[in-house]
């Protein structure tokens, strides 16, 4: 690991983290938890928030896919997610919404802005982000598809929303 220069845990709470907070609704798996944390440190984002029946750590099955990631990024349990972005929003985060929904804004053209704190929803497996909570939302983002299936895995959907906006917002935020 030394070869990757990776940096410790400590190292990790301390630097400076993308303005992007994420919020899993409802989450059936725990593999799906587990590698949404695992990229939510590969990508230093804020904080991850589980709502719902989504599962907690500790727990072996989240660990699996998160690899000690459970332990870099900070995290936090509500039972409800609408309280949750009702009080995200009072802090002037921005909501967005992964989803297909009509009026969704293609993440090709969606531009972070800078100075501006997001959270992103994530929602269930098979029910996709809960209607109350796109009502909620300031803009809804829709990755693109071109294939026979209508979705992708929600681990999958956070991953390419990080890099995205990653890559997009990269010179501005991390050292």
């Amino acid at each position: 690991m030394e070869e990757l220069n990776r940096i410790s845990v400590q190292e990790f709470k301390e630097k400076q983290k993308l303005p992007l907070s994420l919020i899993l609704d409802d989450i059936r798996s725990m593999a799906n938890v587990g590698s949404v944390f695992r990229t939510a440190d590969a990508f230093r984002i804020e904080k991850i928030h589980l709502c719902g029946i989504t599962s907690r750590p500790p727990h072996r099955e989240i660990e699996k896919t998160a690899l000690g990631a459970t332990e870099s990024v900070d995290w936090q349990y509500h039972e409800n997610a609408e309280s949750l972005v009702l009080a995200l929003k009072a802090e002037s985060y921005r909501i967005l919404a992964l989803e297909q929904a009509e009026g969704s804004v293609s993440l090709t053209r969606f531009r972070p802005e800078a100075d501006v704190r997001y959270a992103l929803i994530l929602g269930n497996e098979v029910f996709g982000v809960n209607d109350t909570l796109l009502r909620h939302a300031d803009a809804v983002i829709e990755i693109p598809q071109f294939g026979t299936k209508h979705s992708f895995n929600v681990s999958v959907s956070a991953g390419i929303f990080l890099w995205d906006y990653f890559t997009k917002t990269i010179g501005n935020v991390l050292d």
